[in-house]
């Protein structure tokens, strides 16, 4: 081999394989690919190219014997490719966006055609005769969906034709663009002759108020599955995607009013219905605010027609913040509200939407307006002028010489009405730097520009002002203005600084006070404190009555002997003390580092506070930014090596607080850091630490499950200690007869901490093994205390706890049945799928007699680990005890037959129990409703009897009529009877959880 031809082979070999494109017949092969391929990002074919693909195959013509064509053959191979299709469709939610844009009218229009013979729609009878209300929702459905393709296409027709999309070739043609060009002209032909019949439809459809159904790859699978009764009312036609009502009706309303807006052309009148319905859709759209689920509505060309309709009918309102920018200034202008032009003015500097030529035209007229006398224009024509300057400014052109002359007269007002143009103009979030800069030598050259040292100070002291230029920059600038003040005159007095400001400033203390609640910038807050500082001495800290800091830190704080210190060092912690309980860690982080940075200077002792609640920071955005979920980021080492560090802390005379302590015991916790907790911690740390010896006793039990035999010595000690916290101590009095009495019942002082600081600790844990383990812990005590065999809580892991107490009557039952319903509800506060925290809530509820309520949880349990009853609920899941408890829970509810249906559940079919609840003749369920859901023969039998015997003929047919179902004969295979029970089981759960979800 050449040295050449081995450098082509090894690029050859280097390069990625791609994976070969599935074939059409494949999905023929395998039902589940299907759905397999749909869920891929990025499909390949996507799914327009799949609905093409099979279509084509579907409808190619056959070849007989005698070599003549025929039409294409309805056997189950076509049928399949269709209904795969169809499923592809539904797999797109029929959105009609994406299917015109990748699918030919022909291909569309076969594709719809075969939706409405899926769908039982009656054939020969026209759709504008045809009662939607009466239909099943499916089928209205696709009527509707065949309905608004139809004008949808009109209305795209009478557009510039665009090029021509791929379709199947559906005649052997040499041709094809030419044979599918005519095709298409001919569907168009009779979509325009039955356009009347269309809109009629659809303005039908708006009349009806109940939510409709569309159908999903699951429906179509049914219909494929099972024959469907005359009048196709199955389960299918509820079962599919339900589309609310609201926005059918808006997307109909939006296709009406286009379809009117084209036929506006020949009738003009047209254009009056299409705004009646462009106005509609608006207002379904702002009904919405941008949550609608289906509805799809392009704003930009809903917002054209609105307009244009607008002008066509002369039905525009004068003002309406609706009207386009220019028709709003001129209707302004001509009914004399300036106000609303200054706003007009005023937004347009953020989007830069009018042209500069055409503000300046505005002013201009205005300024003409002025010169003729008018004395309301003159300061109209300022404001006018000021908004351009800063257009200007913000564009980086040259000021208008026209705004200069206005400044040659400044006063306050004007100052303080270009300040806030300026800061209406800029939005500092999200402005580029460009227009930041800008702005910034904007407000400098203002400054330089002015002589009056009170204006320039407005300027210089404004937010803004100072957000945009640096220190420095402010710095330099003041000490020229100071220079050019002695040798522009002798007698004018030199700048004020900041320690000088005389009282009857315009920039107030009380303003001052305002910036400095609002401010979250530590240099701004610097700055401010500085200048109140060299207005009065007093104890700025105090400004709110919101900044606070922890009672720990007070006196080491306030006994700073420097009163600027002091008060920077109090504020920058309340506000980042604030900033972390509104989770903004940002602005908390800038806060306390530029706090950590000031104290670092002059006392160590404020250093370590400040380092200790920068690490309660860093954990709690953690813990934030991970979340709840199952894929959480494990924390960085070094924030596990600070928190550790935290725990083993010796340096005296440092003020902790206890929450710290709790949120680091919490965080080993939740990241299962137990070896560290077991093995690691100092003894001492165990010993004087509440906190850590809980978490000590919390890692070692879960460390050691789930073996229950290994773990019972280390559970041991944890349920000591609990049950320490849930006891009780009581107090005696000896009355003047001798007689002991009972005073008062408190917490007792031996637990390690008290039962809210204990619930409060529990609430920070977000690890499923720690809380299964204390849920188990607390179920197991709840048992002993009340002492009820019969209606007991269950939980995993709760063989591992001791099953008496020594002395019952030092535990308060009700402190550990309250702890146990909120950790419970915390649990599934965090996790809302874990099947066992169901269970356990669920008797919960069953033990207090909230059947109802206890009935949701069981049914829940079930669905969150069946995927909603598609599959076999687990047998450990749904267990004899949980479904004896759901039966006692429908006998109570008096829903008799769900009792019936229930007992067969049961390993071992209780017939005694199911015939009792048969024999109830006031039930408060469906009845009969609920047969189709029984496949015990016996049971079954039991019920056409007990029919007979009452004379309830209706009943015993429908009891019968269930007995005769052939799935359910008594010599099918085993394997049959298996399948029926089960899908009669699904079907029974998922009903009852639409009743009691």
């Amino acid at each position: 081999m050449s040295a050449e031809a081995a450098d082509r082979e090894a690029v050859t070999c280097s390069r990625p394989c791609t994976p070969p494109q599935t074939t059409w017949f494949e999905f023929l092969l395998d039902e589940a690919l299907l759905e397999k391929h749909l869920q891929k990002p990025s499909p390949d074919p996507s799914p327009v190219q799949l609905v093409i693909q099979f279509l084509e195959q579907a409808s190619k013509p056959s070849v007989n014997e005698q070599n003549q064509v025929q039409p294409p053959a309805d056997n189950r191979r076509n049928r399949t490719l269709k209904l795969l299709a169809l499923k592809v469709s539904a797999h797109l939610k029929w959105d009609l966006d994406v299917l015109e844009k990748g699918l030919s009218i022909p291909v569309l229009n076969m594709l719809l055609n075969e939706l409405l013979c899926v769908s039982k729609v009656p054939p020969g009878v026209k759709h504008v005769d045809l009662v939607l209300s009466t239909l099943p929702p499916t089928t209205a459905m696709a009527v509707l969906i065949y309905n608004r393709w139809a004008i949808r296409t009109i209305v795209q027709s009478s557009f510039p034709e665009k090029q021509t999309k791929p379709g199947p070739h559906q005649l052997n043609m040499l041709n094809h663009v030419q044979q599918e060009k005519e095709l298409t002209e001919n569907i168009l032909k009779v979509l325009k002759e039955q356009a009347d019949d269309s809109i009629m439809v659809l303005k039908g459809v708006l009349g009806i108020k109940k939510d409709f159904y569309i159908h999903t790859m699951r429906t179509l699978d049914l219909l494929a599955a099972e024959s469907c009764t005359a009048n196709g009312e199955t389960e299918c036609s509820t079962a599919g995607l339900k589309i609310s009502a609201d926005e059918l009706h808006c997307q109909v309303h939006y296709d009406l009013g286009a379809v009117f807006f084209q036929q506006g052309s020949s009738d003009p009148l047209a254009y009056e219905k299409a705004r009646e319905h462009f106005l509609k859709t608006r207002e379904c759209l702002a009904k919405f605010d941008g949550r609608a689920l289906h509805c799809r509505i392009d704003e930009k060309r809903l917002a054209g027609y609105w307009n244009a309709c607008g002008v066509l009918t002369g039905s525009s309102e004068i003002g309406g913040t609706q009207m386009p920018l220019y028709t709003q200034i001129h209707s302004f202008i001509k009914s004399g509200n300036f106000e609303g032009l200054i706003e007009c003015f005023v937004k347009d500097n953020i989007t830069f939407s009018l042209p500069s030529y055409f503000r300046q035209s505005v002013l201009r007229e205005f300024v003409h307006k002025a010169q003729q006398g008018d004395r309301a224009a003159d300061e109209i024509c300022y404001k006018l002028c000021a908004c351009n300057a800063v257009r200007d400014a913000l564009e980086g052109q040259v000021i208008s010489v026209r705004f200069r002359q206005f400044l040659l007269k400044p006063n306050k007002d004007k100052i303080d009405f270009l300040l806030e143009v300026c800061t209406r103009s800029l939005d500092k979030d999200h402005a580029s730097e460009t227009s930041k800069r800008n702005m910034a030598a904007f407000l400098k050259s203002l400054c330089e520009s002015l002589e009056d040292l009170q204006l320039v100070f407005m300027i210089s002291s404004h937010e803004l002002f100072m957000v945009l230029l640096k220190d420095e920059e402010r710095k330099t600038l003041l000490d020229q203005m100071r220079k050019k003040s002695s040798t522009v005159s002798l007698c004018t007095k030199p700048l004020p600084s900041f320690y000088d400001i005389p009282a009857s400033a315009s920039v107030t203390i009380g303003q001052l006070k305002h910036q400095l609640i609002l401010s979250l910038d530590p240099w701004q807050i610097r700055q401010i404190l500085i200048e109140l500082h060299g207005m009065a001495e007093r104890q700025f800290w105090r400004v709110s009555s919101k900044w606070e800091v922890p009672p720990d830190y007070l006196g080491v704080i306030l006994g700073i002997k420097d009163n600027l210190t002091r008060d920077l060092v109090y504020i920058l912690m309340a506000k980042g003390l604030h900033s972390i309980a509104i989770k903004d860690f940002l602005h908390a982080r800038q806060l306390f580092t530029a706090c950590l940075e000031l104290v670092t200077e002059f006392s160590p002792k404020l250093r370590q506070v400040m380092l200790n609640e920068m690490l309660l920071l860093e954990i709690r955005a953690h813990e934030a930014g991970t979340g709840t979920g199952t894929n959480r980021d494990r924390p960085p080492p070094d924030l596990v090596s600070r928190v550790r560090g935290y725990l083993e802390m010796r340096i005296h005379d440092i003020p902790l607080r206890q929450i710290i302590g709790e949120e680091c015991v919490a965080f080993m916790l939740n990241w299962r850091e137990n070896e560290y907790l077991t093995l690691q911690v100092p003894v001492g740390l165990v010993q004087n630490n509440p906190y850590v010896k809980l978490g000590q006793l919390l890692a070692a039990t879960c460390k050691e499950l789930p073996g229950p035999k290994e773990s019972r010595r280390t559970a041991k000690d944890l349920w000591e200690v609990v049950v320490q916290i849930c006891s009780i101590s009581s107090q005696h009095k000896r009355a003047s007869d001798g007689r002991i009495s009972l005073i008062k019942q408190r917490e007792s002082s031996l637990g390690i901490m008290h039962r809210s600081n204990f619930v409060t600790f529990i609430k920070k844990l977000r690890e499923p093994l720690v809380l299964t383990t204390l849920i188990s812990l607390f179920v197991r005590l709840h048992s002993i205390v009340r002492d009820d065999i019969v209606n007991e809580v269950t939980a995993e892991h709760i063989s591992i706890w001791p099953i008496s107490l020594p002395n019952l009557q030092s535990v308060d039952v009700e402190t550990v049945a309250v702890t146990m319903k909120e950790l419970v509800n915390y649990a599934l506060t965090l996790n809302p799928n874990n099947h066992s925290w169901l269970i356990t809530q669920a008797d919960i509820y069953f033990v207090t007699n909230q059947y109802s309520a206890a009935l949701h949880y069981y049914l829940q349990a079930g669905a969150v680990c069946s995927d909603f009853f598609t599959k076999t609920v687990p047998p450990d899941v749904y267990t004899d005890q949980v479904l004896k408890r759901m039966i006692k829970c429908c006998s109570l509810l008096n829903c008799h037959t769900q009792v019936a249906v229930l007992c067969q559940f049961l390993r071992e079919v209780d017939y005694m129990t199911a015939f009792k609840a048969l024999q109830e003749q006031s039930s408060h369920d469906a009845m009969d409703s609920f047969y189709d859901y029984i496949w015990d023969m016996t049971i079954l039998e039991y019920l056409t009897y007990i029919h007979h015997k009452r004379g309830e003929n209706e009943k015993r047919q429908i009891a019968i009529k269930a007995i005769g179902q052939t799935e359910l004969n008594a010599s099918n295979p085993e394997e049959v009877l298996q399948l029926a029970a089960q899908k009669r089981k699904k079907k029974f759960l998922q009903a009852m959880a639409k009743l009691y979800f």
